[in-house]
């Protein structure tokens, strides 16, 4: 997601992760940005209406509840004069009971936490210059900028073997195999090369 932290940015980036999930409702762990409390709820929320009553006035606006699936943690990050002295955590919706559970279940990590999404945000500085800081490679066009993270996302994901996801075979040639995060999620059985990532069809998500 590319652009200012503001409400409409943070709806539609929930709004994205809803429409490109399975249907399951993931337990959400962020920073205290404070749009995404309303971005979760609009994504995810129930909208509530109200019956009329009959009596004179303007009608009751319906709501958003929170349906009892959704599971929204925060790390908070408690600072003294620009300096971090403590951090600890908020449940925003869900109780600490189905917190942990969830977390128990999770096969990468038993705590509230927010490295995974930091460590993607240094891959792709490390990937993408156009997203290192103070540097003379920025883009001047927005436009610009996100098909170059298209590119990049593509690239790490089809093209680059990880060496996390490598898997150990039964060959007197060679003892692993390697693999791609696509091959690892299904999506293709082989790792691609850049030819062919480029003369690929693309197709654009409804």
């Amino acid at each position: 997601m590319v652009g200012r932290h503001i409400q409409a940015n943070a709806n539609k980036l929930l709004a994205g992760i809803r429409d490109r999930s399975d249907g399951h409702v993931p337990l959400f762990t962020s920073d205290e940005l404070k749009h995404y409390d309303a971005a979760i709820m609009h994504a995810y929320g129930i909208k509530k209406e109200f019956p009329r009553t009959g009596r004179p006035g303007r009608p009751r606006q319906p709501i958003l509840l929170a349906p009892k699936n959704l599971l929204y943690a925060q790390v908070v990050k408690h600072r003294k004069r620009g300096h971090i002295v403590d951090i600890s955590t908020r449940i925003v919706f869900g109780t600490k009971k189905t917190v942990k559970a969830k977390l128990k279940q999770s096969p990468v990590s038993r705590h509230i936490n927010t490295s995974f999404v930091e460590r993607n945000n240094l891959t792709m500085r490390h990937h993408n210059r156009r997203l290192v800081r103070k540097t003379i490679s920025f883009s001047k066009k927005r436009e610009r900028l996100e098909k170059q993270l298209h590119l990049a996302f593509a690239y790490y994901h089809f093209v680059k073997s990880h060496l996390g996801l490598r898997q150990e075979i039964m060959d007197k040639n060679k003892k692993y195999q390697n693999q791609t995060p696509a091959m690892s999620a299904g999506i293709t059985d082989h790792i691609w090369t850049m030819p062919e990532l480029f003369s690929r069809a693309v197709f654009k998500h409804p």
